[in-house]
């Protein structure tokens, strides 16, 4: 069966928009994805005639927005195959399920002298929430590097697992370089030393098929935003034993099961840890997006994706003055680059002139800048609806670029 790209660009009405009087040409999705006509409408549909809050009321309403929100609950067990529905905690994203894990697990069985193992890649997402549960208490944060293809050296990070270490949290794929970690093998090694594991999937889980029973990971974190729902929603799968054993994050309704001035009960799995009242409307709308992917296939993304990455790998090795940051052998669709004597903000704001866009900067990435050397760099991310139409008018773009600043 063929892709079907142009049935995929008609669902997305901000791609018919046109940027400077050009096409849009929407390159930014490690950043954030588009949203398909499908979400929107869905969410348009619940405010106008469903909404209510959820969980509190006995009315048809309520009723009603309880069972389209806790639906959406059922749909991201099976998209990541979860062994049940109380392992799927509603957040804002990655970073607040990160943020989760750090301050109740974390802090619970994290202790002075202890150590928290990352790698050279992470976001600062998966690297500031673990450095301040270490000044906290006194925990000890051990990094494992990587090489100049901005691969995770894994004999090293291997060296790194002892008993001194307590939790093990690594990215899925870069959002910076694309490189994707084998987290099964790093999963296996950790809990050979029963060291428990925390995967932040926020730029995998769009690109690749995520089962995290065959991982085997005990916490796998993700963003609704980059999988093409509103932003504002987000996940964290963690397993049972371990999400029943971590207190509360916080305080509030829907999280309680009793409440006096003397002392507080706490509901059971997964409302422990949604406390007051959610984001209804972008969870109903996550649900879309997950049913949107479905119907298309998330293998058959990811074949798309890489076939358009291979593309556009092969077409900027060939411009004389560019320099592709991160060539791991195992990569998502990013695609991180430097131009000789031309700053990546500049690359972004041309670009943008040719309704191209882009993002330039340090990706919220800034260890892997310094480990590369440089202060930014331009990132071209795929999505579902990008062409190779579109990597030729980027690649065109790029080479204009380069004779303007000579």
């Amino acid at each position: 069966m063929n892709y079907p790209i142009e049935k995929i660009r008609a669902d997305f009405p901000i791609l018919e928009q046109k940027i400077r009087n050009k096409p849009l040409i929407y390159f930014d999705n490690a950043a954030s994805c588009q949203k398909p006509n499908q979400v929107i409408d869905c969410i348009s549909n619940f405010y106008r005639q469903d909404y209510a809050n959820v969980h509190r009321g006995v009315h048809t309403l309520s009723q009603r927005a309880s069972d389209k929100y806790e639906a959406v609950r059922e749909k991201l067990k099976s998209f990541i195959n979860a062994a049940n529905e109380k392992e799927i905690v509603f957040v804002r994203g990655a970073t607040e399920a990160i943020n989760l894990v750090a301050q109740t697990y974390g802090r619970a069985n994290i202790k002075v002298g202890d150590e928290i193992l990352i790698t050279a890649m992470e976001h600062h997402a998966n690297i500031v929430p673990w450095q301040m549960l270490c000044q906290q208490n006194g925990a000890v944060l051990k990094v494992a590097p990587m090489d100049l293809n901005g691969e995770l050296i894994y004999a090293e990070f291997e060296k790194l697992l002892t008993d001194k270490t307590k939790l093990v949290a690594v990215t899925h794929m870069s959002n910076a370089l694309g490189s994707v970690n084998p987290v099964k093998k790093m999963i296996a090694a950790a809990h050979a030393k029963n060291i428990p594991v925390l995967v932040d999937g926020a730029q995998a889980i769009p690109h690749t098929k995520v089962d995290v029973q065959d991982l085997d990971c005990d916490f796998y974190v993700f963003s609704g935003h980059k999988l093409y729902a509103p932003s504002g929603i987000g996940a964290l799968y963690g397993k049972q034993a371990f999400l029943e054993a971590m207190p509360p994050y916080h305080g509030g309704g829907d999280m309680i099961r009793t409440v006096t001035f003397e002392k507080s009960t706490y509901a059971g799995l997964p409302h422990k840890f949604e406390a007051g009242t959610p984001s209804i409307a972008d969870t109903v709308g996550f649900g879309a997006a997950i049913d949107y992917i479905n119907a298309i296939g998330i293998e058959a993304i990811a074949a798309h994706e890489h076939e358009l990455l291979v593309y556009a790998t092969e077409k900027a090795m060939q411009i004389k003055g560019l320099n592709i940051i991160g060539q791991a052998a195992e990569k998502g669709g990013i695609l991180s680059f430097t131009l000789d004597r031309i700053h990546p903000h500049d690359i972004g704001t041309m670009l943008d002139s040719q309704g191209i866009a882009i993002r330039a900067g340090h990706h919220c990435a800034m260890p892997v800048m310094d480990f590369f050397n440089v202060p930014a760099t331009a990132r071209v991310s795929f999505g579902m609806y990008n062409t190779k139409a579109e990597v030729d008018v980027l690649i065109l773009a790029v080479t204009e670029l380069i004779k303007i600043f000579g």
